[in-house]
């Protein structure tokens, strides 16, 4: 087997990938400073001194939400692309298609509200 310039060149951009991603590692730990104060170690909030513990917990309900808005957000996020296709398509067929994706969409929100996932509860207990 001959190494042709097309290997070395692969093995070349190979070892200088391993080199710029291993390099900012070892020149931090080569700069970074030793020692740490404690006031280093605060957590930083506009400049003023921490109020309280830098450890909030939440409720469920906002991971929830942020999860259902994701959801929804690719699914509408999904239909751009879809709607620029089946503009320049003919037939109804893509238009059904279309029709059944945003019906099992809307379904999906009835079937979440109806679960009572949509309402907010007054007071979160931790």
């Amino acid at each position: 087997m001959s190494v042709t310039w097309l290997h070395f060149a692969i093995i070349l951009f190979f070892i200088h990938g391993i080199i710029f991603a291993v390099a900012p590692f070892l020149l931090s730990m080569l700069v970074a400073p030793r020692v740490q104060s404690e006031e280093l170690r605060m957590p930083y909030e506009c400049g003023m001194s921490p109020y309280g513990s830098a450890w909030v917990k939440f409720g469920i309900n906002y991971y929830f939400y942020a999860l259902l808005f994701l959801a929804f957000d690719v699914d509408v996020l999904y239909l751009f692309p879809v709607a620029t296709y089946y503009a320049d398509s003919q037939g109804i067929v893509p238009f059904v298609k279309l029709c059944i994706f945003i019906v099992i969409l809307f379904a999906s929100v009835i079937y979440f509200w109806k679960k009572g996932v949509f309402t907010w509860p007054k007071r979160i207990k931790f």
